[in-house]
């Protein structure tokens, strides 16, 4: 019988001025290379949550390089969506923030992705941090 360790990174955090949403990405993704330390039949299922300001990782055409001198999320976000990461975009911020899905990076597929990203009421994240063995929080 298959044992799988469900792992959540909440994002909180804004993209800039912080390493912290970055590095939820990387370990979200990184994740994913612990199989060869795993017996057979285990497996980690992560899934990567942006609540709050962490909304604002899902932007298309970040400007960080401009404004910070720093490499934008966005390739993480296309990255963890390339490999088939569950991501979960809070629809309550989204809407306080006025963020239409238009403006988010919604998929990978010009880099040959094929899972989408989720808009979801916060609800359903909650049950999803609620099912996980793991949370960790950014």
């Amino acid at each position: 019988m298959a044992t799988i360790k469900k792992l959540a990174f909440v994002v909180r955090s804004l993209p800039y001025k912080t390493e912290a949403s970055r590095l939820a990405f990387t370990h979200a993704i990184a994740s994913q290379t612990v199989e060869i330390y795993l017996e057979d039949g285990e497996n980690i299922e992560p899934v990567l949550c942006f609540i709050g300001n962490g909304v604002m990782n899902c932007l298309k055409n970040q400007q960080a390089m401009k404004h910070y001198g720093i490499t934008s999320n966005e390739q993480h976000m296309k990255n963890s969506l390339l490999l088939d990461l569950k991501v979960m975009i809070c629809k309550e911020d989204l809407d306080k923030f006025g963020i239409k899905e238009d403006a988010l990076i919604m998929d990978a597929e010009d880099i040959g992705g094929e899972t989408k990203a989720q808009i979801v009421p916060y609800s359903e994240i909650q049950k999803e941090l609620e099912a996980v063995d793991h949370i960790q929080l950014f």
